[in-house]
This record gives C-alpha cells, structure tokens and sequence, in this order.
C-alpha cells in the first residue's frame, strides 16, 4: 500500500496541477480586476486599439493629399472627418450673442421667468444626478435586508457610455430640428476632448468608490487651478492677480476640508490615497478638455455640434472597450438582474443629458456669470444633500474650508463680471477718442 501510493501520488499531483495552475490565475486576475489602475489601464488598452489605426489613417490620407486627388463615393465622409469643410472663421457670434440680444429685448418678467426656469433645470438635473451617481457607486443592489451584502455595481466605464449614448442622440435630434451653422472642423479633432472626457467623466464615477461625495465635489469646485495651467500650456492665455488670488484660496480651503475629514468613513490609507489619485486624474483630464473645447470653438460651430461631435466619438472609444473586455454584456445582465439599477443607470443618463441642454440654453440667455453662479449653489447644495441623504460627517474646520472654497468662487464671478462691465464702458470712450 505505501508503494502505490508513493507511485500514485505524483500521477495525481501531475493531472492536478493544470487546473490547480489556472485556479490560481484566475483568481490573481480577478483580484487585479479590483485594483482601479488595473482597469485603467485596460481601458486605455481598448482606446489604443481605435485611436492607433485612426492615427494612420488620417497621417496617410495627409501625405498622400488625399483632398486633391481622392474621388470616390467615400471621398465626402474622408473629407469631413480628416479635413473639414472650411477654415478657422473665429468664434460663432451668430449663435451665442444673437439669443442674448433676443432675451434683452424682452420684458423683465419674461427674463425672470427664464432665469427661474433655467436655475430649476440646472439645479434638479445635476443635484438628481449627483445623488444617483453616489448611489449607484457606492451601494448595493438586491438586498432586501440590511444584513445582505447584496451586488455592487462595479464598471464606471459602462455608466459613461450610457451617459454619452443618450447625449450623442439628443444633440443629433436638436441638430436636425434646429437650424445649425455649417460645419467647418475636421471630425477627428473631437476625439481629443472625447477621449479626455470619457477618462475624466470615469475618474469621476471610479472616485466615489474611495472618498466621500462632498469631497469629489470639492475637489471639482478647485479644478480652476489645473484650468488656468492649462490654459497656459495649451492656450498660452494670460491671467490677472485676483485669478490667482483666488485660486490660492481654493486650495487653501479644500486643504482645510481634507485635512479635517474624520478618517471613520475611509477604510485605510491606501483608499484614501487612491481617491486623492484619480481626483488628480479626472481634474488633469477634464482641464484639458475645456481648453480643447475652446480651441475647437475656433471653427464655425454651436455648442450643440460640440456636444455631439464630442459624444460621437465618446461612444465609439467606450463601447470598442466594452466590447473587447466583456464587459458590455456583463453590466446588461446585471441591468437584467436589477431592475432598479437600470432605473437609475437611465435616470443618470437623462439628467446628464438634460443637464447639458440647460448649461447651453442658459449661457445663451444670461451668459457665463449667471450660469457659474447658478453651478456653484448647485455645488453647495449637493454637499448638503449629500451629507443629508448619506450621512457624511463635517467638522467645524471643514465647514469653515467649504466656505472658504465657495467665497473664493463667488469671488471670481464678481470679479470678471466688473472686469467685463469695464471693459464695455471702455470701447465707446475709445471710439471717441
């Protein structure tokens, strides 16, 4: 008997060891697929698969000067996504001034109505947002006892392509109800502020699985110092003292909030620095966003072609990826299974989508000022809904940051709003002269 064994055993261990093998790499994998850079990085991994062909197509339809020689049924649909229809004509006027023109002319109480009309929009689309967005993150779904552990949801990337899917067709359906200006930028230019937006817009979903709602909020209320960096590098823009001012105290006051968090909702260190991490992340991203976005706005185009041309693509990059991982399939079934998730997952996509029509709508009317205000109390007020909703502790020197942050805010509104005030009392002095 003890032979046979000692015969047997390797036998065993050797038709074993496969399996046992694979058991252990699966379960490796699965633990890296919990580790955020892990998905991040598969994520890029998927962007590269579209963005690389793309990149060789268009350098080869370049050097082969394709817009002179090329013909073909292919040949309008290569030229408007490579080299556009017309040239820079500087920025739309007939677009964003013409409305606010319409809305001075009319009465006050028209003008009231629609300033009420477009802070309610703004404010129930992106407080209801936000509040869907910690839920969906941060709580389970199936349970129907608080002693379940329930099903989290864990796939950012799956939330942003529903949030850009439903963006993508309300902007096509306004662009052909409403007449648009003729479109003049090559279409592969949107991919840059596309690919920036889907990375920050997932840093920003990915976030909340490791730092609290109000702090994410805060961290965005300060991402006017990465902008102003930005717009630096790639704008070359130049900005005044109080710019600068008030960014210190931004900083001052979200440094005041962080460091007086009560580590009790933090699990470890690790997390926290984790959280801090993709912060930094999505507001690098959505800086470089805003400031392509601009750069764009160069050509002739409205905001909508904007939101649309920009969502095109943001739906292309985020469903390749999904596609190619699995993972598309895999967050259907989990919208099959939790049919309260699909609720909130659409609801998520409608108040972003919404949201944007109303950031549009309401700079067209009132201008920027208003609708930075209008934001800014929206901010303000998702801290508290949040720290209501979910029960998020502050302390007294982290309030005392909070106010700090949105003083700061308040500030910079006034500031550019005199600036500009003074600006226009200075052009017909100048004329006379």
């Amino acid at each position: 008997m003890p032979s046979f064994s000692w015969r047997v055993w390797p036998a065993l261990v050797l038709l074993l060891l496969p399996s046992l093998v694979a058991a252990e790499e699966a379960s490796l994998l699965e633990g890296w697929h919990d580790v955020w850079l892990f998905r991040f990085l598969v994520n890029v991994l998927g962007y590269s698969t579209i963005i690389i062909p793309g990149y060789f197509l268009i350098s080869y339809f370049k050097r082969t000067n394709y817009l002179e020689t090329g013909s073909g049924i292919c040949f309008p649909l290569i030229k408007t996504c490579v080299f556009g229809s017309e040239a820079k004509t500087g920025l739309l006027d007939d677009v964003s001034v013409t409305p606010r023109n319409e809305a001075d002319s009319g009465s006050s109480v028209k003008q009231v109505v629609k300033l009420i009309f477009c802070a309610a929009g703004l404010q129930v689309s992106y407080l209801t947002w936000g509040v869907l967005q910690e839920r969906v993150m941060t709580r389970s779904y199936g349970s129907t006892t608080p002693e379940e552990a329930g099903e989290k949801f864990k796939d950012s990337q799956f939330l942003v392509f529903m949030n850009r899917i439903l963006a993508l067709t309300v902007s096509g359906l306004w662009c052909l109800m409403f007449k648009q200006p003729r479109h003049g930028a090559p279409m592969y230019k949107y991919s840059f502020a596309s690919l920036s937006n889907i990375m920050s817009s997932w840093c920003q979903y990915e976030a909340l699985k490791y730092i609290s709602f109000p702090t994410q909020v805060l961290a965005k209320a300060s991402k006017v110092i990465p902008v102003m960096l930005m717009g630096k590098i790639v704008s070359h823009k130049s900005y005044e003292y109080w710019e600068y001012f008030t960014a210190v105290l931004i900083s001052l006051g979200v440094s005041m909030f962080l460091l007086s968090s009560t580590p009790s909702k933090q699990p470890s260190t690790v997390t926290t620095f984790s959280g801090v991490v993709i912060l930094i992340g999505y507001i690098v991203f959505d800086s470089f966003t805003s400031n392509w976005q601009d750069n764009l706005f160069k050509y002739k185009m409205s905001s909508v072609q904007m939101m649309f041309g920009v969502n095109l693509f943001s739906c292309l990059f985020t469903v390749g990826s999904l596609l190619e991982q699995g993972a598309f399939f895999d967050s259907v079934a989990f919208m099959t299974r939790h049919s309260e998730f699909a609720f909130h997952a659409v609801l998520l996509s409608v108040c972003s989508a919404c949201g944007q029509l109303f950031i549009f709508y309401t700079i067209s009317q009132f201008g920027a000022a208003v609708f930075t205000i209008i934001m800014t109390l929206r901010q303000a007020i998702a801290i508290l809904l949040s720290c209501f909703l979910y029960g998020h502790a502050v302390t007294i020197i982290g309030g005392f940051g909070v106010g700090v942050v949105f003083l700061a805010l308040f500030l910079r509104v006034y500031a550019r709003s005199r600036m500009k005030s003074g600006r226009r009392l200075a052009a017909p002095l100048g004329q006379k002269v």
